[in-house]
Protein backbone atom coordinates (compact mmCIF):
# COMPACT_ATOMS: atom_id res chain seq x y z
CA UNK A 1 0.00 0.00 0.00
CA UNK A 2 1.22 3.54 -0.94
CA UNK A 3 0.81 6.04 1.87
CA UNK A 4 2.00 9.14 0.02
CA UNK A 5 -1.65 10.63 0.02
CA UNK A 6 -2.45 9.95 3.32
CA UNK A 7 0.66 11.45 4.33
CA UNK A 8 0.38 14.42 2.07
CA UNK A 9 -3.29 15.15 3.33
CA UNK A 10 -1.77 14.70 7.43
CA UNK A 11 0.86 17.71 6.49
CA UNK A 12 -2.34 19.94 5.13
CA UNK A 13 -4.35 19.05 8.36
CA UNK A 14 -1.78 19.78 10.77
CA UNK A 15 -1.10 23.02 8.75
CA UNK A 16 -4.63 23.96 9.70
CA UNK A 17 -5.50 22.30 13.06
CA UNK A 18 -1.75 22.93 14.83
CA UNK A 19 -0.92 26.23 15.39
CA UNK A 20 3.18 25.25 15.49
CA UNK A 21 3.06 23.58 12.03
CA UNK A 22 1.26 26.19 10.41
CA UNK A 23 3.25 29.23 11.27
CA UNK A 24 6.17 27.23 10.24
CA UNK A 25 5.01 25.97 6.92
CA UNK A 26 3.96 28.93 6.18
CA UNK A 27 7.04 30.98 7.38
CA UNK A 28 8.99 28.23 4.47
CA UNK A 29 7.78 31.06 1.61
CA UNK A 30 9.90 33.20 3.41
CA UNK A 31 13.01 31.00 3.21
CA UNK A 32 15.71 32.46 1.68
CA UNK A 33 17.71 30.28 -1.09
CA UNK A 34 20.92 30.83 -3.06
CA UNK A 35 22.43 28.95 -5.35
CA UNK A 36 26.14 28.23 -6.43
CA UNK A 37 26.88 26.63 -9.40
CA UNK A 38 29.71 24.46 -10.33
CA UNK A 39 29.25 23.46 -13.73
CA UNK A 40 27.36 19.88 -13.92
CA UNK A 41 25.66 20.56 -11.18
CA UNK A 42 24.92 23.09 -8.21
CA UNK A 43 24.45 23.11 -4.08
CA UNK A 44 21.85 25.19 -2.77
CA UNK A 45 21.62 27.55 0.60
CA UNK A 46 19.26 27.77 2.64
CA UNK A 47 18.25 29.90 5.22
CA UNK A 48 15.93 28.59 7.84
CA UNK A 49 15.98 29.87 11.26
CA UNK A 50 13.48 27.03 12.74
CA UNK A 51 16.63 25.17 12.13
CA UNK A 52 18.68 26.09 14.87
CA UNK A 53 17.76 23.67 17.40
CA UNK A 54 18.20 20.68 15.38
CA UNK A 55 21.55 21.82 14.29
CA UNK A 56 22.64 22.62 17.62
CA UNK A 57 21.82 19.54 19.55
CA UNK A 58 22.14 16.56 16.69
CA UNK A 59 23.77 13.74 17.87
CA UNK A 60 24.34 15.15 21.63
CA UNK A 61 23.99 12.00 24.04
CA UNK A 62 21.55 14.14 26.88
CA UNK A 63 18.81 12.74 24.27
CA UNK A 64 19.06 9.34 25.36
CA UNK A 65 16.37 8.82 28.37
CA UNK A 66 13.28 7.44 27.33
CA UNK A 67 11.23 9.75 30.19
CA UNK A 68 12.29 12.65 27.57
CA UNK A 69 13.30 11.65 24.29
CA UNK A 70 10.53 13.47 22.00
CA UNK A 71 9.95 11.02 19.40
CA UNK A 72 8.68 8.18 21.98
CA UNK A 73 4.51 8.66 21.26
CA UNK A 74 3.68 8.86 24.91
CA UNK A 75 5.87 12.58 24.61
CA UNK A 76 4.67 13.69 21.52
CA UNK A 77 2.89 17.02 21.41
CA UNK A 78 -0.76 16.47 22.02
CA UNK A 79 -1.83 18.49 18.87
CA UNK A 80 0.45 15.64 16.72
CA UNK A 81 -1.13 13.18 14.78
CA UNK A 82 0.01 10.04 13.32
CA UNK A 83 -0.42 7.44 10.52
CA UNK A 84 0.59 3.80 11.53
CA UNK A 85 2.76 2.04 9.05
CA UNK A 86 2.82 -2.07 9.41
CA UNK A 87 2.29 -1.48 12.99
CA UNK A 88 6.47 -0.72 14.33
CA UNK A 89 6.51 2.96 12.42
CA UNK A 90 4.28 6.06 12.79
CA UNK A 91 4.30 8.61 9.92
CA UNK A 92 4.36 12.16 11.63
CA UNK A 93 4.22 15.56 10.34
CA UNK A 94 7.83 17.24 10.93
CA UNK A 95 7.13 20.60 12.64
CA UNK A 96 10.59 22.14 11.89
CA UNK A 97 10.33 21.99 8.47
CA UNK A 98 12.97 22.24 5.10
CA UNK A 99 10.75 20.22 2.62
CA UNK A 100 7.04 21.97 1.52
CA UNK A 101 6.12 18.49 3.14
CA UNK A 102 7.83 16.85 5.58
CA UNK A 103 7.53 13.78 7.24
CA UNK A 104 9.51 12.08 10.26
CA UNK A 105 8.74 8.17 10.60
CA UNK A 106 9.48 7.29 13.98
CA UNK A 107 9.78 3.62 15.50
CA UNK A 108 6.82 2.76 17.75
CA UNK A 109 9.68 1.40 19.94
CA UNK A 110 12.26 3.39 21.89
CA UNK A 111 15.46 1.46 20.17
CA UNK A 112 19.07 3.42 19.25
CA UNK A 113 19.44 4.60 15.95
CA UNK A 114 20.56 1.77 13.79
CA UNK A 115 20.63 0.87 9.83
CA UNK A 116 22.10 -2.47 9.73
CA UNK A 117 19.28 -4.34 11.37
CA UNK A 118 16.90 -1.56 9.46
CA UNK A 119 18.06 -1.36 5.98
CA UNK A 120 15.17 -3.39 4.84
CA UNK A 121 12.56 -1.12 6.18
CA UNK A 122 13.94 1.95 5.01
CA UNK A 123 13.56 0.27 1.59
CA UNK A 124 10.30 -0.88 2.37
CA UNK A 125 9.24 2.63 3.60
CA UNK A 126 10.49 4.02 -0.03
CA UNK A 127 8.23 2.07 -1.39
CA UNK A 128 5.08 2.66 0.77
CA UNK A 129 5.95 6.60 0.18
CA UNK A 130 6.79 6.67 -3.23
CA UNK A 131 6.25 10.19 -3.49
CA UNK A 132 8.97 10.98 -1.10
CA UNK A 133 12.92 10.38 -0.76
CA UNK A 134 13.45 8.69 3.13
CA UNK A 135 16.84 9.48 4.32
CA UNK A 136 18.70 8.30 7.20
CA UNK A 137 20.65 10.48 9.60
CA UNK A 138 23.15 8.11 11.61
CA UNK A 139 23.70 8.94 15.32
CA UNK A 140 27.29 10.66 14.76
CA UNK A 141 26.32 12.42 11.53
CA UNK A 142 22.86 15.03 12.09
CA UNK A 143 20.73 12.36 13.77
CA UNK A 144 18.20 14.77 15.53
CA UNK A 145 17.23 11.81 18.29
CA UNK A 146 20.12 9.61 18.17
CA UNK A 147 18.89 7.05 20.80
CA UNK A 148 15.17 6.56 18.82
CA UNK A 149 15.12 4.98 15.24
CA UNK A 150 13.36 7.16 13.17
CA UNK A 151 14.07 8.09 9.43
CA UNK A 152 12.64 11.56 7.83
CA UNK A 153 10.86 11.64 4.49
CA UNK A 154 10.69 14.94 2.09
CA UNK A 155 8.60 15.52 -1.14
CA UNK A 156 10.47 14.49 -4.14
CA UNK A 157 12.33 16.98 -6.41
CA UNK A 158 13.68 18.81 -3.44
CA UNK A 159 17.27 17.72 -2.93
CA UNK A 160 19.40 18.49 -5.97
CA UNK A 161 21.15 15.24 -6.20
CA UNK A 162 18.03 13.85 -7.11
CA UNK A 163 18.24 15.78 -10.57
CA UNK A 164 21.73 14.87 -10.76
CA UNK A 165 21.09 11.32 -10.90
CA UNK A 166 17.98 12.08 -13.34
CA UNK A 167 20.57 14.18 -15.60
CA UNK A 168 23.33 10.94 -15.51
CA UNK A 169 25.82 13.85 -16.34
CA UNK A 170 27.93 13.38 -12.43
CA UNK A 171 26.98 9.85 -11.82
CA UNK A 172 29.44 6.90 -13.11
CA UNK A 173 28.31 3.22 -12.93
CA UNK A 174 31.84 1.40 -12.10
CA UNK A 175 30.19 -2.21 -11.13
CA UNK A 176 27.23 -4.88 -11.03
CA UNK A 177 27.00 -7.10 -8.21
CA UNK A 178 24.20 -9.40 -8.58
CA UNK A 179 21.38 -7.24 -9.85
CA UNK A 180 22.54 -4.09 -8.05
CA UNK A 181 24.55 -1.60 -10.38
CA UNK A 182 27.07 0.03 -8.13
CA UNK A 183 27.75 3.96 -8.98
CA UNK A 184 29.78 6.36 -7.79
CA UNK A 185 30.52 10.53 -8.85
CA UNK A 186 33.74 11.96 -9.71
CA UNK A 187 34.19 15.39 -9.48
CA UNK A 188 31.16 16.13 -7.35
CA UNK A 189 33.21 17.31 -4.20
CA UNK A 190 31.61 14.39 -2.02
CA UNK A 191 32.26 10.66 -2.14
CA UNK A 192 29.05 8.90 -3.05
CA UNK A 193 28.03 5.64 -3.72
CA UNK A 194 25.01 4.93 -5.54
CA UNK A 195 22.97 1.78 -5.45
CA UNK A 196 20.14 0.85 -8.15
CA UNK A 197 18.20 -2.05 -8.68
CA UNK A 198 14.41 -3.53 -8.58
CA UNK A 199 16.18 -6.92 -6.22
CA UNK A 200 15.83 -6.12 -2.60
CA UNK A 201 17.61 -9.21 -1.57
CA UNK A 202 20.29 -8.46 -3.68
CA UNK A 203 20.49 -4.62 -2.25
CA UNK A 204 20.45 -5.21 1.34
CA UNK A 205 23.45 -7.89 0.64
CA UNK A 206 25.30 -4.96 -1.21
CA UNK A 207 24.74 -2.43 1.12
CA UNK A 208 26.05 -4.85 3.98
CA UNK A 209 29.39 -5.21 2.61
CA UNK A 210 29.57 -1.42 1.64
CA UNK A 211 28.55 -1.28 5.34
CA UNK A 212 30.83 -3.94 6.57
CA UNK A 213 33.73 -2.08 4.91
CA UNK A 214 33.32 0.83 6.31
CA UNK A 215 33.04 -0.62 9.93
CA UNK A 216 36.06 -1.92 9.57
CA UNK A 217 37.12 1.32 8.55
CA UNK A 218 35.64 3.21 11.22
CA UNK A 219 36.52 0.92 14.34
CA UNK A 220 35.03 0.05 17.74
CA UNK A 221 32.03 2.30 17.04
CA UNK A 222 28.74 1.18 17.18
CA UNK A 223 28.14 2.26 13.66
CA UNK A 224 30.00 3.54 10.69
CA UNK A 225 29.56 6.82 9.82
CA UNK A 226 27.18 7.61 7.62
CA UNK A 227 24.26 9.27 5.65
CA UNK A 228 21.50 7.74 2.99
CA UNK A 229 18.61 9.40 0.46
CA UNK A 230 16.49 6.33 -0.93
CA UNK A 231 13.66 6.63 -3.47
CA UNK A 232 11.65 4.46 -5.09
CA UNK A 233 10.48 4.74 -8.77
CA UNK A 234 9.06 2.44 -11.60
CA UNK A 235 9.90 -0.90 -8.85
CA UNK A 236 13.43 0.35 -8.83
CA UNK A 237 15.44 1.45 -5.62
CA UNK A 238 18.21 4.19 -5.30
CA UNK A 239 19.86 4.29 -2.59
CA UNK A 240 22.83 6.89 -2.41
CA UNK A 241 25.30 6.37 0.30
CA UNK A 242 27.23 9.29 2.03
CA UNK A 243 30.21 7.78 3.90
CA UNK A 244 31.28 10.01 6.72
CA UNK A 245 34.63 11.32 8.21
CA UNK A 246 33.64 13.86 10.63
CA UNK A 247 30.50 14.37 12.09
CA UNK A 248 30.78 18.47 11.81
CA UNK A 249 33.13 20.34 10.25
CA UNK A 250 36.03 22.58 12.19
CA UNK A 251 33.62 26.05 11.16
CA UNK A 252 30.67 24.70 13.72
CA UNK A 253 33.64 25.40 16.43
CA UNK A 254 34.58 28.70 15.55
CA UNK A 255 34.15 31.51 17.44
CA UNK A 256 33.12 35.25 16.22
CA UNK A 257 33.32 35.84 12.61
CA UNK A 258 34.92 32.30 11.30
CA UNK A 259 32.54 30.20 12.76
CA UNK A 260 29.38 28.67 11.15
CA UNK A 261 26.51 26.79 12.54
CA UNK A 262 25.90 24.04 9.56
CA UNK A 263 25.97 20.37 11.14
CA UNK A 264 25.25 18.68 8.20
CA UNK A 265 22.78 15.51 7.82
CA UNK A 266 21.49 13.64 4.53
CA UNK A 267 19.87 16.83 3.18
CA UNK A 268 22.93 18.81 3.36
CA UNK A 269 25.15 15.79 1.94
CA UNK A 270 22.71 16.04 -0.99
CA UNK A 271 23.45 19.44 -1.99
CA UNK A 272 21.11 21.67 0.07
CA UNK A 273 22.96 23.06 3.02
CA UNK A 274 20.80 24.53 5.93
CA UNK A 275 21.75 27.53 7.46
CA UNK A 276 19.79 28.83 10.65
CA UNK A 277 21.55 31.68 11.46
CA UNK A 278 21.26 34.42 8.59
CA UNK A 279 24.91 35.39 9.14
CA UNK A 280 26.08 32.16 8.23
CA UNK A 281 23.93 31.98 5.13
CA UNK A 282 25.09 35.65 3.83
CA UNK A 283 28.38 34.86 4.24
CA UNK A 284 29.18 31.01 3.04
CA UNK A 285 31.40 31.01 -0.11
CA UNK A 286 31.93 28.46 -3.06
CA UNK A 287 35.63 27.93 -0.57
CA UNK A 288 33.52 27.33 2.26
CA UNK A 289 31.26 24.81 0.69
CA UNK A 290 34.49 22.91 -0.62
CA UNK A 291 36.55 22.79 2.55
CA UNK A 292 32.93 21.50 4.40
CA UNK A 293 32.47 18.79 2.55
CA UNK A 294 36.30 17.80 1.95
CA UNK A 295 36.55 17.64 6.10
CA UNK A 296 33.27 15.34 6.29
CA UNK A 297 33.23 13.24 3.48
CA UNK A 298 35.07 10.46 1.80
CA UNK A 299 36.90 11.60 -1.74
CA UNK A 300 36.58 9.90 -4.91
CA UNK A 301 39.51 7.74 -4.38
CA UNK A 302 38.30 6.39 -1.38
CA UNK A 303 34.95 5.32 -2.19
CA UNK A 304 36.65 3.95 -5.63
CA UNK A 305 38.86 1.29 -3.37
CA UNK A 306 35.95 0.57 -0.89
CA UNK A 307 33.81 0.02 -4.27
CA UNK A 308 36.88 -2.62 -5.49
CA UNK A 309 37.21 -4.27 -2.25
CA UNK A 310 33.12 -5.44 -2.05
Amino acid sequence: MDFSEKARALVQEQTGEWDLVGRNYEGLQNVKVKTFDFGDYSIDIQFNSERISSSKDRGEPHLGSVDSCFLCQNNLPQAQRMIPIDNDFLILVNPYPIFPEHLTIVSVEHKDQRIYENFDRMLDLASQLSKFVIYYNGPECGASAPNHLHFQAGIKGFIPIENDFSSEICCREVRTIDEVKISHWPEYQRGIITLTGNNKSDLIGCFNKIYFQLQLLKGNSAEPMLNLITAFERKTWTIHIFPRTLHRPSQFYEKGDKQIILSPSSVDMGGLLVTPREEDFLKITEEDVFDIFEQVCFDTESVLTLINKL
